[in-house]
């Protein structure tokens, strides 16, 4: 039962950090193409 636990543990950790990754570089690609929108103007 204890290992069971600490793999689950260690499952979402990974889930969180790859969704965070994937957040930060969504919100890159948001942010450069907004600002390349608003210097063409």
């Amino acid at each position: 039962m204890k290992n069971q636990n600490k793999n689950i543990r260690k499952n979402t950790y990974g889930i969180t950090l790859v969704a965070l990754v994937v957040t930060i570089i969504v919100l890159l690609i948001l942010a450069g193409v907004s600002i390349n929108l608003v210097a063409r103007k």
